[in-house]
């Protein structure tokens, strides 16, 4: 995990309050009062990075800090050795391990040996990018190379706050999962993160339930926000990972009955809950996150399809819609999947769906599964009949043969008799049925790393 705070662009910049440059006052914030050990270091004071381990909310973890005091960050031999040292005693302590990054890159002077160190390190934009979860403080920069550059090969006038910043990263690039609106707050949303990887705890069986009725709209047509849902589920509201990027998908990592899962829900509020290319993207490398972590996963599907366009075609909807359904198909963990309110098309199959091997799938009374909506389907199945009904007849006729069309193709009950649909639970028994699925399912976890896709 990192957090990405001052400006790398340079040591001079305000800092906001509350949050020392001193790296060791930095790892001593991170991790619970009193717990923090260094690391030894290869190099001396001059090295720029300082590591160590400690107590985050209880539960091990390791950490390191750059030193912007000593030039600017800029890592050489012996802060990426510091690096790589942090990285193998969070390994051999099967730990979490959190970056606080403030660096300009490799340092000049080296040369080539600062980007040999570099390498074997990860740093710079790329130090953020390798790890599993970016949090990202509202004076954060990342970019791979600085306004002046791009001012002076592209022509492109623009200022590090557009280029790197909060707003494009977390909007349209997808590069940061969390943004705060100060160093503390991201040291905190470190310390909530890395307390869910590394005390996952046990799920409890006999924990409360509670009635989620009422809390969709009466017409299966109106929008909601499904963090309705999501924070009625949940134990607590959790920490949702990218809420500005593809917002039609929520991905949340929080507590179930005390034991931590992963929440991927589709979100009508947003693009009417459609899958598109970006959305998938972003769940793929979600749930392969989760695997990898041997986190269980919880989906919550209220999805028409995919957002059709010629704009999504372009932009790769087959290629990075495929790493969905890839990345549930390929996981281990327990994933079980409640279907609310509707499952179309692609879209139903890529949700964790029964093909793609989900642990257990549930559905609300008067879900609809189906290849799509009923009245859809009917207009193209019977384009030349409704073409002759009169107008004024049209939305009944079109009713009818959907009621046919629904009793004929099986819709939810065809879907529970065929297998792809376990059971149809009612909204109050549904925390009750999604702890019990994943408690009594295997604990296993994948064997794959965490490739940012």
């Amino acid at each position: 995990m990192t957090t990405t705070t001052q400006d790398p662009d340079t040591a001079a910049a305000p800092r906001p309050a509350g949050l020392p440059r001193d790296p060791r006052e930095r790892l001593a914030a991170l991790f619970d009062p009193g717990t923090l050990e260094l690391l030894p270091a290869d190099g001396d004071e001059r090295s720029g990075v300082v590591a160590g381990v400690g107590l985050v909310h209880g539960a091990g973890a390791a950490a390191f800090a750059s030193d912007p005091r000593v030039q600017g960050g800029a890592m050489g031999g012996g802060g990426c050795a510091a690096i790589v040292a942090a990285y193998t005693e969070a390994v051999s302590r099967g730990v979490p391990i959190v970056g606080l990054w403030h660096s300009g890159g490799a340092r000049l002077a080296e040369g080539v040996a600062s980007l040999h160190a570099v390498g074997t390190a990860g740093g710079a934009a790329y130090g953020p990018a390798l790890t599993d979860i970016v949090i990202l403080s509202a004076q954060g920069r990342i970019f791979v190379t600085g306004p002046d550059v791009v001012r002076s090969v592209t022509g492109e006038d623009v200022d590090m706050a557009r280029l790197g910043g909060p707003e494009p990263h977390s909007r349209r690039s997808g590069v940061v999962h969390v943004v705060t609106e100060t160093d503390a707050a991201a040291l905190d949303q470190a310390r909530q993160v890395a307390a869910l990887f590394s005390d996952q705890g046990k799920i409890a069986e006999d924990a409360e339930d509670r009635d989620l009725s009422g809390l969709l709209p009466d017409s299966p047509r109106r929008a909601y926000d499904v963090h309705l849902l999501t924070g009625k589920l949940l134990d607590s509201p959790g920490v949702e990972l990218h809420p500005r990027w593809a917002p039609n998908i929520v991905t949340i990592l929080g507590r179930l009955a005390g034991r931590t899962v992963g929440v991927v829900a589709s979100n009508p509020m947003r693009l009417g809950g459609c899958l598109d290319s970006a959305s998938a993207e972003k769940a793929a490398r979600f749930v392969r996150m989760c695997d990898a972590f041997g986190v269980p996963l919880v989906v919550l599907v209220d999805v028409p399809g995919y957002l059709p366009g010629v704009g999504q075609e372009w932009d790769g909807v087959v290629r990075r819609g495929a790493k969905l359904l890839h990345a549930f198909a390929e996981a281990s963990v327990p994933r079980v999947t409640l279907v609310t309110r509707k499952a179309f098309g692609g879209a139903y199959i890529a949700m964790n769906s029964r093909s793609l091997g989900a642990t257990r799938v549930f559905a609300w009374p008067g879900a609809e599964i189906a290849v799509m909506g009923a009245v859809a389907a009917v207009r193209i199945l019977h384009r030349r009949t409704l073409a002759s009904v009169p107008p004024e007849r049209l939305h009944e006729a079109e009713a009818e043969l959907a009621a046919e069309h629904e009793a004929t193709t099986g819709g939810l009950q065809r879907a529970v008799e065929i297998g792809v649909i376990d059971a149809i639970i009612e909204p109050s028994q549904t925390r009750r049925e999604l702890i019990r699925a994943i408690a009594e399912a295997p604990q296993l976890k994948g064997t794959h790393a965490n490739i940012p896709l």
